[in-house]
């Protein structure tokens, strides 16, 4: 299956190379002359099911809203969603919200009193868990 991706940093569509954002900035693979608007209407259009915006360091809550407004229900959104946001980037058009670091404590383990709390606050059903991970200092 093919899930659509729209990466966002400084508000573009980009694609960076994994591992490398970080405060200084990024490696990019690609920056697109697009709008996150112009991915999300080719993907509804396309009916491709399933996909998600990424926001990747701040500045981008308008280029993601700009790209939910587009195809309303059709993407998940992620990067930096906690229990204070979920709703409102629901609110916005999200079909669901992307949660990432919020769940886990700066040791790494996982935060189940958080994972209940935005259960209890926006359902089951629109929360996705992303686990992924990275093996450090091997």
């Amino acid at each position: 299956m093919f899930r659509p991706c729209i990466d966002l940093h400084e508000g573009k569509v980009k694609q960076i190379v994994g591992g490398t954002l970080n405060d200084s900035g990024a490696v990019e693979n690609f920056v697109s002359e697009k709008s996150p608007s112009w991915y999300a209407a080719r993907f509804a259009k396309d009916l491709l099911r399933g996909g998600h915006v990424i926001k990747l360091g701040p500045g981008n809550d308008e280029a993601a809203r700009e790209a939910l407004a587009t195809w309303p229900g059709g993407l998940q959104i992620g990067g930096a969603i906690s229990c204070d946001n979920a709703i409102a980037w629901l609110e916005a058009g999200a079909s669901g919200v992307i949660i990432t670091s919020w769940l886990f404590d700066s040791q790494g383990k996982f935060l189940e009193d958080r994972a209940s709390l935005l259960a209890d606050k926006i359902g089951t059903e629109k929360i996705i868990i992303d686990l992924s991970c990275r093996q450090v200092g091997a």
